[in-house]
């Protein structure tokens, strides 16, 4: 006979200054791999280069589609609150279609946006 048990997944999270040594010897002895790091070391967003490489390959189209979901709003949702067609929105966002002055303002405004958002580079 075979049994198999599936322990879940436990993670603990502490922070502070100071975190007692005890602490984390119990802690390793129970649930072992305790892995301590000093998350302190702050840097510039703008400066690294995972920001860098997202800036690099940001389109006007990744940003609408980026806006929208954030807006928590299909393509049919956002063409019907903008009098945009889902097909035009789903070209502009997969790069098959520029977004034309008119309708990045239409976007815009049912996004809710400075009109500019959709077409300049961040």
């Amino acid at each position: 006979m075979l049994a198999v048990v599936k322990t879940p997944h436990t993670e603990l999270r502490i922070e502070g200054e100071d975190i007692p040594e005890k602490l984390l010897t119990w802690l390793d002895s129970e649930y072992g791999n305790v892995e301590v790091r000093d998350d302190d070391e702050m840097v510039i967003a703008t400066e690294t280069a995972w920001y860098k490489e997202a800036k690099a390959t940001m389109t006007p189209g990744r940003r609408l589609r980026l806006r929208r979901e954030n807006a928590g709003l299909t393509q049919a949702e956002l063409g019907e609150a903008a009098g945009v067609s889902r097909k035009n929105i789903s070209d502009i966002e997969n790069g098959r279609r520029p977004i034309g002055k008119a309708v990045a303002e239409r976007l815009a405004t049912a996004l809710n946006l400075p009109v500019g958002v959709l077409q300049r580079q961040w």
